[in-house]
């Protein structure tokens, strides 16, 4: 359902409840939900919304003052970074590699802690599509109604997410024989023993984390436990490019360090395998 309603979305003219993202001459981004009778309001002037509802997206709309916006949907990455959000959120460019290094795909039953800001878990509902599951554990109650309200702005029909108001480190992981469990919590190595439990025979846990002591923690847990083979460690930088004709450089600017991921897989208790051949 929800891939469908993408894929519509993408197709048809502006419509009332659309989100649409309106970029100045200076690529600076701005976010508006569309209403009739309402009016977008920026330093560059106004626009109503009645003007933009009917027209196509990639059209260009004029402010009361004479600037010309390009108006188009918002992508998922867009709408992540503009967000409301309590807690710090995972950037596009980590959520990229989570679901590739968690082979996160549809049909996936996916367990989640915590919640947060709801921007993961949006992204695992996308990749998991209408016949896919996904469940997630937050602890506190206003991060469980801001990331739900995040949640259902960018994912309206989300009938396919659970949420547990729970401390997932005392309660564990409840569910059993699922495809993924992807942590986002400070104390992940509490957690490697109820995953294990709760992970289907060659499952994929993952966890993201701020800093390399808890990291190193992490995987002393995991070698530990002995459940978990091909454990790996990997931290992604991205470093825009500016490209014309008179020149091409490197952005002076770029997202360096937000994270570490880390994945093991869960088989048989033994040895532990190392996740790369010797170079």
């Amino acid at each position: 359902m929800m891939e469908q309603e993408a894929s519509q979305k993408g197709r048809r003219p502006l419509r009332e409840g659309d989100l649409v993202m309106l970029v100045d001459r200076k690529g600076r981004r701005y976010t508006a939900k569309l209403a009739a009778g309402q009016v977008f309001h920026c330093h560059l002037g106004t626009i109503p919304h009645d003007d933009l509802l009917g027209q196509e997206e990639g059209c260009r709309a004029h402010t009361n003052r004479g600037h010309r916006l390009l108006v188009l949907r918002p992508t998922l990455a867009d709408a992540l970074l503009q967000m409301p959000r309590g807690a710090q959120i995972i950037y596009p460019k980590d959520l990229g590699p989570i679901l590739m290094r968690g082979d996160v795909f549809p049909g996936a039953r996916v367990v989640e802690a915590g919640l947060g800001s709801g921007a993961l878990t949006v992204t695992l509902l996308r990749a998991v599509g209408p016949q896919g599951h996904v469940t997630s554990y937050e602890v506190r109650q206003d991060m469980l109604d801001r990331g739900l309200r995040n949640i259902r702005e960018l994912a309206p029909d989300c009938s396919n997410l659970t949420v547990k108001l729970q401390d997932v480190y005392e309660s564990g992981i409840q569910e059993q024989d699922w495809d993924r469990v992807l942590l986002d919590l400070p104390e992940p190595w509490r957690l490697v023993e109820s995953a294990a439990c709760a992970l289907a025979p060659g499952g994929i846990f993952l966890s993201y984390l701020p800093t390399v002591i808890q990291v190193q923690r992490l995987g002393q847990a995991l070698e530990q436990d002995g459940r978990y083979q091909l454990i790996e460690t990997v931290e992604v930088l991205e470093r825009p490019w500016h490209v014309s004709e008179a020149s091409v450089r490197p952005a002076h600017r770029m997202v360096a360090h937000t994270g570490f991921i880390t994945t093991a897989r869960r088989c048989q208790r033994g040895g532990v395998y190392p996740s790369r051949a010797p170079s």
